[in-house]
């Protein structure tokens, strides 16, 4: 199987070629137009009998036939013959991200859900040969990216998520859990962590249980509190611009704080670690260091089909070619230079 990794540079020969001729044949007749001003063509070919009519056409075919060789050089013929072995080894890594409304609170800057957004856009900045999956939960989890080794798409999907991406309200942490669970391939045999970043308002399972549940099965928990224990109003925003606070069915300002008991008990249960986030740390470096010394086992290998590029023999021709060319004089060989000009045939 072949391709060419630049196909616009084949399509370039349809217009290079026949330009480069009808250059060609332009300069020549106006060579043609110049000497017959000097007079009748067979007196002045007399008079320059080195100048040759064919080697002019010979350095044209070279040089015409070096751009094609160069052209279909850079349009880079590929083979798909070379198979390159691909294994990694690392740990398998799901982070739970809150979004439920409690989580636009500005006791973070700028708010808790886009300051733990930032320290997971850090997070895959520094993976290597991790694998990695995204579960957004409010009052239901739902996997936002499958676990992958792919951190390109992981950013992506992350500049996706917002409060309005689980229709329905509420902190589910447990939910979030057994769903990351579900997410592990355990076959593979890698060491798996799980990552709940939270507030840590969880009115809706038991999520200590689900932690619990996980570690026995070897999979450690570990939380990350974002907010303050004090609490802050939840702002409502129209077209950029903030127009008040939530406020429940009596009228009241709606508070949200942060759990750190509730979150302290989840990691303990799940035997992994809790971090109070801050403005200044959101806690994740401080996790990766403890998920950093689990054994890191390959977790499969891959064969990727690559393509072998093969431009460099087109290019070594057209280099040839164009040598060839400049060597080439448009004289005729010296040894026509005995002749005498003005010898008058009887």
């Amino acid at each position: 199987m072949f391709r060419f990794e630049h196909i616009s540079f084949l399509w370039a020969i349809a217009g290079v070629i026949p330009l480069i001729l009808i250059v060609f044949i332009l300069i020549q007749n106006w060579k043609k137009r110049k000497i017959k001003k000097f007079g009748n063509i067979e007196v002045t070919s007399r008079l320059m009998p080195n100048v040759s009519k064919t080697l002019p056409i010979v350095k044209f075919a070279f040089y015409a036939l070096a751009m094609l060789f160069l052209l279909v050089g850079l349009a880079n013929l590929q083979f798909g013959t070379k198979l390159d072995e691909v294994k990694r080894e690392g740990v398998d890594l799901m982070i739970a991200l809150d979004v439920s409304n409690s989580m636009l609170a500005e006791d973070l800057s700028p708010n808790r859900l886009e300051r733990a957004k930032r320290a997971i856009y850090q997070l895959i900045e520094k993976l290597h040969n991790d694998r990695l999956g995204i579960i957004v939960f409010a009052g239901d989890a739902y996997v936002q990216l499958p676990i992958t080794t792919d951190y390109s798409s992981a950013k992506l999907f992350l500049e996706t998520i917002g409060t309005d991406i689980v229709p329905t309200q509420g902190t589910a942490i447990g939910s979030a859990i057994e769903l990351a669970m579900e997410s592990f391939d355990f076959e593979n045999g890698t060491s798996k962590s799980i990552i709940v970043i939270t507030d840590g308002e969880n009115h809706e399972d038991d999520a200590s249980g689900a932690a619990a549940s996980a570690y026995a099965e070897g999979v450690a928990v570990h939380t990350i509190g974002m907010g303050a224990e004090k609490g802050a109003p939840i702002p409502i925003y129209k077209n950029g611009a903030q127009i008040g606070f939530r406020t429940d069915n009596t009228g009241n300002t709606v508070v949200t704080k942060l759990n750190e008991t509730m979150l302290k008990d989840i990691a303990s249960a799940g035997g992994g670690s809790y971090v109070r986030a801050n403005n200044a740390n959101a806690g994740l470096g401080i996790i990766m260091n403890e998920i950093d010394k689990l054994e890191k086992k390959e977790f499969g290998s891959k064969s990727i089909k690559d393509y072998e590029d093969r431009f460099q023999a087109f290019l070594i021709v057209a280099l040839i070619l164009l040598v060839t060319e400049f060597f080439i004089s448009n004289r005729k060989s010296s040894k026509l230079d005995g002749i005498n000009l003005f010898e008058v045939k009887k």
